[in-house]
């Protein structure tokens, strides 16, 4: 079946980029294994939940064989962890067992035939295929994924849409309360495609974006019911979301005249003190602005307020607006930079919520009545 004979670590670090995605409880007991496969010299690890599949390379040497082998990803990862750094481990799999050996450690377990596991294969007509920079595209979707819905009825909104055209890579989320958008240059890639990525598959990407040198480039490739994220030593593919996403261009809003700069950390902290006194599950918030100055106000039903107050450069008419304070700390928590710039309407109007000098970057949140 298979023999290696390696570095404790040189299989943990592989094991621990795939074994996110298995799942414990599974009607296919196979899914809650690893393929851990040994073709020309080289040792991968890939792992499946039916909708996304994740694969790496190890860095491990062996002779040129073809081996394979499944193996609860679970248990193989927690005997990893228990083990001394530098120990040197040995798998030895004969039949439907497989030994790990480590010092005078010695453990036995059950295996599943490499054969029966599933493989996610290349399906569908390819729509586009480019390149982005790792660290941007990393930091482009934590700008955005925050805003994903989660077990929404509308299914469509459990995912980010990924967009490209005329050399741009779009990121939209929205759970229909709030909305984040963020753009980025790609390479490549001259045709146009909207895809709506599981937010399973966006969790992780992001991790998997953690890993490596910060200049390298992500290779992806679109194709109609698919993606394919290509890291380096890494591949993650995934099946897409089918639906059509919400035409965010008519939720962004333009021509606001009311604008507030604002201290990024100072206005975090703000809104979390005044949170500890808000309703649980309401979490609402009142923004006050007036001239130059803005108060927040939190109350809850024992008849307990905070308030705080910041000083603005502000000289328009006097509003009184009411926000879920968890939508307004996430873009603050997320955000980044020193300065953002806060956008109104009316009092019955989202607000937008911007970078100042930068126009890739937008999140917009509605009001609520408190």
């Amino acid at each position: 079946m298979i023999t290696i004979k390696t570095s404790r670590n040189a299989l943990l670090a592989p094991l621990q980029k795939v074994a996110g995605i298995v799942e414990r409880r599974h009607t296919l007991p196979i899914l809650s294994n690893v393929l851990i496969e040994s073709r020309f010299g080289k040792v991968s690890v890939t792992a499946t939940d039916l909708e996304m599949q994740i694969r790496t390379e190890a860095n491990i040497q062996l002779k040129d064989e073809a081996e394979n082998v499944t193996i609860a990803a679970k248990k193989l990862l927690d005997i990893l962890r228990s083990l001394p750094d530098d120990d040197e481990i040995v798998l030895d799999g004969k039949e439907s067992r497989l030994t790990l050996k480590a010092g005078k450690s010695r453990f036995l377990l059950q295996t599943l035939p490499a054969a029966d596991f599933p493989r996610l294969a290349d399906n569908g007509d390819e729509l586009s295929s480019f390149s982005l920079n790792r660290k941007t595209f990393k930091a482009q979707l934590e700008k955005v994924h925050y805003a994903m819905a989660n077990q929404d009825i509308r299914y469509y909104l459990n995912g980010m849409l990924l967009s490209v055209a005329d050399g741009e890579v779009i990121t939209v989320a929205t759970d229909g309360h709030r909305l984040s958008f963020a753009v980025s240059k790609m390479e490549g890639g001259d045709s146009k495609a909207e895809v709506i990525l599981p937010r399973k598959t966006v969790a992780e990407l992001i991790k998997l974006l953690d890993d490596g040198a910060v200049d390298d480039m992500v290779k992806v490739t679109l194709r109609t019911n698919q993606v394919k994220f290509d890291l380096g030593d890494t591949e993650l593919s995934s099946k897409l979301i089918d639906g059509k996403f919400p035409d965010y261009t008519k939720v962004i809003p333009s021509g606001y005249s009311k604008h507030i700069t604002l201290n990024r950390i100072r206005l975090q902290q703000a809104l979390s003190r005044a949170a500890i006194l808000s309703n649980e599950k309401i979490r609402g918030v009142r923004v006050v602005l007036t001239k130059d100055a803005m108060n927040i106000v939190c109350s809850n039903n024992e008849q307990e307020e905070a308030q705080e107050e910041l000083a603005i450069a502000y000289d328009s008419e006097s509003l009184d607006v009411g926000f879920n304070v968890t939508y307004l700390l996430d873009v603050l928590n997320h955000g980044g930079t020193e300065e953002i710039v806060w956008s109104f309407g009316d009092a019955s109007s989202s607000s937008l919520i911007t970078v100042p000098g930068d126009e890739q970057f937008k999140y917009v949140v509605m009001p609520m009545r408190i």
